[in-house]
């Protein structure tokens, strides 16, 4: 019993909230974030560029956004706010690069809010409510074990690299 009681105190640690990251854009240059993915992953995010200065109209902004081996996932140009979305196909470092338009006015830097959520934090939890007529305990158990398996997945692929660093 008490097993369990850490078990799920444990999971509730590691459920990754949604939180969006900001980023400093300098003027001339590229402002980039990555995460380590495994395979067969679901990535969603939004992003939007605000102004240093306020100024309007607000500057645009490109973003490229690649996987580990090099393949365009996304790639926008003269975009003040976007989203992609995309389901792994290689495991390893996925990277998004956001820069400021060379047109822009002022000629300043500015930032960039991205909300980038993976897994089961990328799940609609609304929509999986009102299709199969969940609520309350019965959603947040949904949840959890949502988590679970997305955690027994993670484990399953450390212990696979864990054996392959082992054997390399």
């Amino acid at each position: 019993m008490m097993f369990g009681w850490v078990l799920l105190s444990l999971l509730v640690c590691l459920l990754r909230k949604g939180e969006a990251i900001w980023l400093t854009v300098p003027a001339s240059g590229t402002k980039c974030v990555s995460e380590e993915l495994h395979n067969n992953v679901v990535v969603l995010a939004d992003y939007f560029a605000i102004s240093d200065d306020h100024s309007n109209p607000i500057p645009t902004i490109s973003v490229k956004v690649t996987s580990p081996f090099g393949n365009n996932l996304h790639h926008k140009e003269n975009m003040t706010h976007g989203q992609f979305a995309f389901t792994t196909t290689e495991a390893g470092n996925y990277l998004a690069c956001f820069w400021v338009d060379g047109h822009n006015p002022g000629g300043g830097s500015l930032t960039v809010n991205l909300d980038w959520k993976t897994g089961i934090a990328a799940k609609d939890w609304e929509s999986v409510a009102r299709k199969e007529k969940i609520e309350g305990i019965e959603l947040e158990l949904r949840k959890l074990e949502g988590a679970v398996e997305a955690i027994h997945e993670n484990l399953i692929y450390f212990m696979n690299l864990k054996h392959v660093l082992q054997t390399s």
